[in-house]
């Protein structure tokens, strides 16, 4: 890397970006050097007593405390503790021929560490892993790792961007994780933040002036300086922390954290340059960069050369705020601008995201940008994820808030339909644990997090009055964690998802469909027409009351010339907890659409 302490033959090399002291001290083993400037805000020394595990710091102008590094690879004691020296090449990997997955045969997972298993460790989740590729998963995407302050939180805050978080275990421990997932045939992504850093233990401008900038206004305090004086060093740190990532521990990709907070009017973005370091990273592993962008910004995902950034996908919030409302019929902050209709939710399927550049009424303003031409699997679909969970008082999961009729009917559309299908940690099995906002704060900033998190939930009156468990306190960490029992006593609920990823991963047109058509049959019910090079599929999903039309003058709806229609699969399956399926058609050519429920049909062409 172009800093941090690596192992070399006689020692151990070190190197910080620092302009700003007057001088600055290495603190290795009871040992001190001073380092040498470069003349470009560089420092350099070598510690030739330096060995795998040193733990070492920076003394700057003489003051009596010793900082960590600010690209440590390791922080045994947290933030403010010593760095420690680490070997990166001392793991025994068993991933040679891991390639990747490809854009066709990704399914992602969203896990937290500290709440997915109650040990809340690297080595824990491993143990689960078979459970997930069992299921259908192929992309496990870990909520950020980076070191930050206190003993439990969700790792936004971070602060040592390149070590993980000491009470998930070692590097090594993080490196067997992916190790292990490669194994089972699984790919591993990690959300990584580079729009701000924690305001705890965040020690870079005693380094540099240069890290950040006020120029811009930013939701969570300074933003990180991309185009201002020494950016050119900042870019270098971040794009280093990109690759290194992908280069030192395997990962097959990053999510980038809320691109919208990522000032740059450089003449190249700095989320293309860093995306384009990870891939170079990789060799020739497949690496999925995918970006969160509350606007929805298609730029992302185009490619460079096309004005873009590269980047693969985006998430697509428009899919899961329709999705919401349908399922709960609650309507109210930003999720006042969607009706929860059929429309909507055929629009999702058909054109990916909604608001392409109209004007958002909640916003106020313009939301999104031209993305009609956008390939499906460049958006990311999902119906929960860590925020959409948590910005509510409880943090209660869908299936606590709605019909298990219509949760199966949605499952079957979101997992069903072009783009890149998304699960949040537990949603195979329905989980009923919630997953609310914890950060462990010293106690003034614990006070300002906790009044933060009250004025943001005031945008939805249905939380007013609620007494909200405070984010410092360990109950409301430990209420998080999983409870995998739920597993095997919701054994339906995961056959649904594992028979419905199938579906997707090997049926004949949902796998690769050639044409896709859709109309909707009332204001709850909707249907998507498949074609294949041989066969076609009629998805039908009715969020509403039963169907029985006496004439149905939708061309969509009309059988191939093949031969009729005939039941394919059913969310009312009693395999899936459901009451019973009836097919949609008789014989006779009489349709009867069941409602709460989603059915896939099957006929020649």
């Amino acid at each position: 890397m172009p800093l941090g302490a690596e192992l070399v033959p006689g020692g151990v090399d070190v190197r910080v970006w620092a302009p700003r002291p007057s001088a600055i001290t290495l603190v290795m083993g009871g040992t001190e050097l001073p380092l040498i400037d470069d003349g470009n805000g560089y420092r350099w020394a070598l510690a030739p007593f330096g060995r795998a595990g040193s733990r070492y710091g920076f003394r700057i102008d003489g003051d009596a405390k010793i900082l960590p590094d600010p690209a440590s690879r390791w922080q045994p004691n947290g933030p403010h503790g010593l760095s420690a020296v680490v070997d990166p090449t001392a793991f025994g990997w068993h991933d040679h021929d891991w390639r990747g997955v490809t854009a066709a045969d990704r399914v992602v997972y969203e896990l937290h560490l500290g709440t997915f298993t109650a040990e809340g460790t690297f080595r824990a989740a491993i143990d689960k892993l078979p459970l997930l590729a069992e299921v259908g998963v192929t992309v496990i995407e870990l909520m950020p790792v980076a070191e930050f302050p206190g003993r439990f939180g969700w790792g936004y805050d971070g602060v040592n961007l390149f070590a993980p978080f000491h009470r998930y275990g070692t590097p090594d421990d993080l490196r067997a994780l992916v190790d292990a997932a490669h194994g089972l045939g699984l790919a591993v992504i990690l959300d990584v933040v580079y729009n701000h850093l924690g305001p705890d233990g965040n020690y870079l401008p005693l380094f540099s002036a240069g890290y950040f900038t006020d120029r811009y206004d930013n939701e969570w305090g300074d933003a990180v300086n991309f185009d201002g004086e020494g950016s050119a060093e900042v870019r270098t740190f971040v794009c280093a922390n990109a690759a290194y990532w992908v280069r030192e521990f395997h990962f097959d990709g990053l999510r980038l954290d809320a691109t919208q907070q990522i000032f740059d009017a450089s003449p190249r973005n700095i989320i293309a340059e860093l995306a384009a370091a990870a891939r170079e990273a990789g060799g020739g592993r497949t690496v999925f960069v995918v970006a969160e962008n509350e606007p929805q910004d298609a730029t992302l995902v185009r490619p460079e050369a096309a004005g873009g950034y590269g980047v693969d996908a985006i998430w697509n919030e428009d899919f899961h705020h329709a999705a919401r409302v349908a399922l709960t019929g609650v309507r109210e902050g930003y999720y006042s601008d969607y009706a929860g209709s059929a429309r909507e939710l055929l629009a999702c399927v058909r054109h990916g995201f909604l608001y392409q550049g109209q004007r958002s009424t909640w916003q106020s303003n313009p939301r999104g940008a031209p993305a009609l031409d956008l390939a499906p699997h460049a958006r990311v679909n999902f119906l929960e994820n860590h925020d959409q969970v948590a910005n509510s008082a409880t943090g209660a999961r869908l299936a606590r808030l709605t019909d298990a009729r219509k949760l199966r009917a949605m499952t079957a559309l979101a997992l069903l339909a072009p783009g890149t299908p998304m699960l949040f940690q537990g949603q195979e099995f329905f989980a009923t644990t919630p997953f609310r906002y914890f950060a462990d704060h010293v106690p003034e900033l614990a006070a300002a997090t906790a009044a933060g998190r009250r004025a943001f939930l005031t945008q939805f009156p249905s939380t007013v009055g609620i007494a909200l468990d405070p984010p410092h306190a360990e109950a409301t960490f430990r209420a998080s964690v999983l409870d995998w029992a739920e597993r095997a006593r919701n054994a339906a609920a995961v056959r649904l998802h594992r028979d419905l990823l199938e579906l997707r991963r090997t049926d004949a047109v949902l796998s690769r469909p050639l044409a896709l058509d859709g109309a909707t049959l009332t204001e709850h019910a909707l249907l998507v027409r498949f074609t294949g090079e041989r066969e076609e599929r009629l998805a039908l999903f009715n969020f509403g009351a039963d169907l029985a039309p006496q004439v149905v003058p939708e061309p969509l709806l009309a059988p191939p010339a093949g031969g009729p229609w005939r039941l394919l699969w059913s969310s009312e399956d009693p395999a899936y907890g459901g009451g019973g399926s009836r097919p949609p058609v008789e014989a006779d050519g009489v349709w009867f659409i069941q409602g709460h429920a989603a059915a896939v049909l099957t006929a020649p062409r």
